[in-house]
């Protein structure tokens, strides 16, 4: 199943939340952690590391991977770790909401 649109920054926030990471591995965490239920194509990955850098909630900088190549490595700022507080919540009640529909008679 693909990412929701609107949900994959956060989702990508939380995966840094857990420890700096690049790319790849940050597509590795969600679909590991959703247990396959979730995957992120590159196309939309890439872009959407690029924009959370602009808007500084998250930074970037060049390191060697575990299999010895150059890889860029995103941390989560503090800025991040607060959207990321703002965007949860917003989520668990957009979620509460959906269940409370689908549980109406």
């Amino acid at each position: 199943m693909d990412v929701l649109q609107g949900t994959l920054d956060m989702l990508i926030l939380k995966s840094l939340s857990l420890g700096p990471m690049h790319g790849w591995g940050v597509s590795q965490r969600i679909q590991q952690i959703s247990e396959d239920a979730l995957r992120v194509n590159q196309g939309s990955l890439y872009p959407a590391l690029h924009r959370l850098e602009h808007r500084g909630w998250i930074r970037a900088e060049w390191g060697t991977s575990e299999n010895n190549r150059r890889a860029k490595f995103y941390r989560l700022t503090v800025v991040g770790r607060r959207q990321l507080e703002m965007e949860e919540r917003a989520w668990r009640r957009f979620s509460q909401g959906v269940d409370l529909i689908l549980a109406a008679g």
